[in-house]
C-alpha cells in the first residue's frame, strides 16, 4: 500500500494574550480565558526569555466560518457596486 503524504497546512496565528514569570500565574490566565469556547488558548514556555506565554487565537472552525461570511458580504458589495455604475450609463 502506497500512502499519499499530504501537505501541511498553516493555521491562523496565534497571538500574546501575556507573559508571566511563573507558570502558576500564567496556567490563571489561560484557565480564565478558556471560558470563551470559540478561543483557542495555549501556555508556552520562552526559553531565551526564561518566561511563560499564554497564547490565543480563535477556534479554526469558527473562523472559517466568518471568513466565508465577510468574503460573501465583500462580493455583494463589489457586485452592487458594479450594477449602480451600469446604471448610470
Amino acid at each position: 500500500m502506497i500512502e499519499e503524504i499530504q501537505e501541511h497546512v498553516e493555521g491562523i496565528p496565534w497571538s500574546t494574550a501575556g507573559r508571566f514569570e511563573t507558570f502558576e500565574e500564567a496556567d490563571g490566565k489561560r484557565k480564565e480565558l478558556t471560558a470563551d469556547k470559540d478561543l483557542q488558548v495555549k501556555v508556552k514556555w520562552m526559553r531565551k526569555k526564561d518566561d511563560f506565554a499564554v497564547k490565543t487565537r480563535p477556534d479554526p472552525s469558527v473562523a472559517a466560518v466568518e471568513e466565508r461570511i465577510r468574503r460573501r458580504e465583500e462580493k455583494k458589495r463589489r457586485k452592487a457596486k458594479l450594477n449602480k455604475k451600469r446604471r448610470k450609463k
